[in-house]
């Protein structure tokens, strides 16, 4: 496969929305018609509940990690990773099948993350659970969650400690 037809397969793939076709198949909802109108895990949970909402996070996460996850076992490129990353996450956003809208990105962000840097997602689970449980505020978590990614692969990469940092990481966290 070429690598402009991975990235539009990884456009694709985050173009699926997940939020809207797991309201509909378990409530019978358009997500876009209730609460913010967002079709992302926030707004699921919001008006759907918690089940369809762990269940739109799982595959939210999963499309962003795929992506990753097949750039790297595909063509062994780092740079690839970041721009099928940044591919899944810019169809997330901006789904064809939703007339170029979509969530914010935060699931899937995070399911790319845990592609390019496991170390790195985990210390922010770590860091952000606790103020998402404390606070119940899935905004600020997501802040908390975007800039502690980005100083835990710095601090990973200055002190040697991690084989998953790379400039293009780096470059996507910013």
């Amino acid at each position: 496969m070429s690598i402009f037809l991975f990235i539009l397969f990884s456009y694709i793939l985050g173009s699926l929305p997940f939020g809207l076709l797991v309201t509909r198949l378990t409530k019978r909802i358009d997500i876009r018609e209730h609460g913010s109108g967002n079709t992302g895990m926030t707004n699921v949970l919001r008006s759907a509940g918690i089940w369809p909402a762990l269940v739109v996070l799982i595959l939210d996460v999963g499309k962003g990690f795929l992506a990753v996850f097949l750039a790297l076992n595909i063509y062994s490129s780092p740079s690839l990773e970041v721009l099928s990353g940044l591919a899944v996450l810019a169809g997330h956003n901006w789904s064809i099948f939703l007339k170029f809208q979509g969530g914010k990105g935060t699931a899937t962000g995070f399911g790319v993350l845990c592609g390019l840097s496991p170390l790195t997602s985990f210390g922010v689970l770590v860091i952000c659970i606790p103020i998402l449980v404390v606070f119940r505020y899935v905004s600020l978590g997501s802040i908390i969650g975007a800039i502690s990614s980005f100083c835990i692969m710095l601090t990973l990469a200055l002190f040697g400690t991690t084989s998953q940092f790379s400039v293009p990481s780096l470059v996507y966290l910013l």
